[in-house]
């Protein structure tokens, strides 16, 4: 288990999400199909992670200032998040200049793959990185928004054998914020010393107040061990408590590419059998 820096952020069990807040109701403008019925939310991911080298960190602090409306661009994506990092990937208050990552939803399996394999901000990316993880996700299951934006579950959950990614994000409030970070410290502690998960990347829209974790594990039973741990326990009752967030998201998602290294780990994964959406 190799983890390099990893976040100070929060891994929530999936019985537990829907405590944290009501689901929002559709925002004013949703844009409605043909047939005049809600579009359906997205059900798959791409993400992006990148360690820059030193040189282009200028490149990678003009994405950030630039934003998503580059990635908007690209065919079948329907949502973009630009993500800073604090230092050496994680969640600390000194940013991690060199540390970058891209979050993109879409609808289409197609689509996302061709995103990959022929996008040109991504191939910046590759050129520009000492280390560069690229993955396609499909999921599982989904509370929450993000943005406004929600996504579904288009997979059925991974046995409880098998490999697994788990996105926890949330916007935190401001006047919870410190409360929210004085918990931080004793999970991220537990969640290095957690067997079963393989990757660890803490991620972020805005410093301190909007913070997002990207864990992946080798089974689903390997995060629901960590989930049920003594601080991670404490951690998601106090933000039951305290109404620490005032938009959230959690995923769970299978893995449908992985390829690429991050902190010192080689990634190479396909799962033809995953490329017929399910709905």
């Amino acid at each position: 288990m190799l983890h390099g820096h990893p976040p100070r952020g929060l891994v929530w069990r999936e019985a537990d999400d829907a405590a944290v807040a009501p689901q929002p109701a559709p925002r004013r403008g949703d844009s409605p199909s043909a047939l005049g019925a809600a579009r359906p939310d997205p059900g798959l991911a791409v993400v992006v992670l990148a360690r820059l080298r030193a040189r282009h960190v200028p490149w990678a602090l003009g994405q950030l200032v630039r934003g998503p409306g580059r990635w908007a661009s690209q065919r079948g994506v329907r949502f973009a998040r630009v993500l800073g990092s604090g230092q050496g990937g994680g969640f600390g208050l000194r940013p991690g200049l060199d540390h970058q990552g891209v979050f993109l939803m879409f609808d289409e399996v197609a689509d996302a793959l061709a995103c990959v394999a022929g996008s040109p901000l991504l191939q910046a990316y590759r050129e520009r990185a000492d280390e560069c993880l690229v993955a396609v996700l499909q999921a599982s299951s989904a509370r929450g928004r993000w943005g406004g934006q929600a996504m579904r579950a288009i997979v059925p959950s991974p046995a409880v054998d098998e490999p697994m990614l788990a996105l926890t994000r949330a916007s935190i409030r401001p006047t919870q914020a410190l409360r929210f970070w004085r918990q931080s410290p004793p999970s991220e502690a537990a969640l290095a010393a957690t067997p079963g998960c393989r990757l660890a990347a803490g991620l972020g829209e805005a410093p301190v107040l909007r913070q997002a974790t990207l864990s992946l594990w080798d089974s689903t039973a390997a995060m629901n061990a960590y989930a049920r741990q003594g601080a991670h326990q404490k951690a998601i009752e106090a933000s039951y408590r305290e109404g620490y967030f005032s938009e959230w998201m959690f995923v769970r998602f299978v893995p449908l590419l992985m390829q690429g290294r991050w902190h010192g780990q080689g990634f190479e994964l396909t799962r033809p059998d995953g490329a017929t959406r399910h709905g």
